[in-house]
């Protein structure tokens, strides 16, 4: 029997790991072997993690890289890592450092070299950026933020369902790193894009998203340009920053599932 490969996912955020079940679920049934770890500091459940916001605080990009990291040298096989939004970011890095055979880096969010900042996205992090003292703080959105930031391509009934049920404070410590990125020449948010030797990486765009606009993505994928390695890029049109949770996710996770066939993994 050969051994199922790995499937790791990291969420971004504001969502709970667990908000990646119904994928979990999906990945099993097709023979991999899936499991979503929490960022440090992560409580197990979202009304933990709800009840203590200072647990989820003042985690950077470079602590979450690590303990991805960690977890990735106690497996047997490099996994496959399926991230979204910043948990997009994780995984390219970690692909970059030739820790996985494989990303889907779903809405991610910029990476170093990254320039375009549309204004949607502004207005999507002002939670945390109105005021400094949240780079150290963990920021929760409104149930109206969240419709905003990941909610507009879906029904205000679903979006207000879907913050009860998945929504978790974020720290506000890689949002602060990811807009210092471009002045800062040694910053966590740079990722090895020139990397050939890596594994595949599917870049994901949803087409109505506000955090992560497709210009986003669609400069992301610019900055592979020096490298060999198979990166290519898909487009959602109609989904928004919520296409990973929403009443859509499945046609989202076979597109996934679909590449890694595809790249024979």
């Amino acid at each position: 029997m050969t051994t199922p490969t790995p499937v790791l996912f990291i969420h971004g955020l504001w969502l709970h790991a667990t908000s990646w079940e119904p994928w979990i679920d999906l990945f099993r049934e097709e023979g991999y072997a899936p499991s979503a770890p929490g960022w440090p500091g992560d409580p197990d459940t979202v009304a933990e993690a709800r009840a203590n916001p200072e647990s989820i605080a003042d985690h950077g990009i470079d602590d979450v890289v690590e303990h991805y990291a960690a977890i990735i040298r106690g497996l047997d096989t490099l996994p496959i890592l399926i991230g979204h939004s910043f948990g997009g970011m994780i995984a390219q890095k970690l692909l970059g450092q030739d820790l996985a055979a494989a990303a889907v880096a779903i809405d991610a969010a910029q990476i170093k070299g990254v320039l375009p900042l549309p204004l949607s996205a502004l207005r999507a992090t002002l939670p945390v950026f109105k005021n400094p003292a949240n780079k150290h703080r963990a920021v929760s959105l409104t149930a109206e933020q969240f419709r905003f930031a990941f909610g507009n391509a879906v029904s205000e009934q679903e979006s207000d369902e879907l913050f009860e049920r998945w929504t978790i404070p974020a720290p506000g410590k890689p949002l602060f790193e990811a807009a210092a990125a471009n002045f800062n020449p040694h910053s966590p948010a740079k990722v090895d894009t020139a990397n050939s030797g890596r594994g595949p990486l599917l870049l994901m765009s949803g087409g109505k998203d506000h955090t992560v606009p497709e210009t986003v993505t669609r400069a992301t994928l610019k900055q592979y340009r020096h490298s060999e390695a198979v990166t290519e890029f898909a487009e959602f049109p109609d989904k928004g920053h919520s296409l990973t949770i929403d009443s859509g996710w499945r046609e989202v996770a076979d597109a996934a599932l679909a590449w890694l066939h595809r790249q024979s993994l």
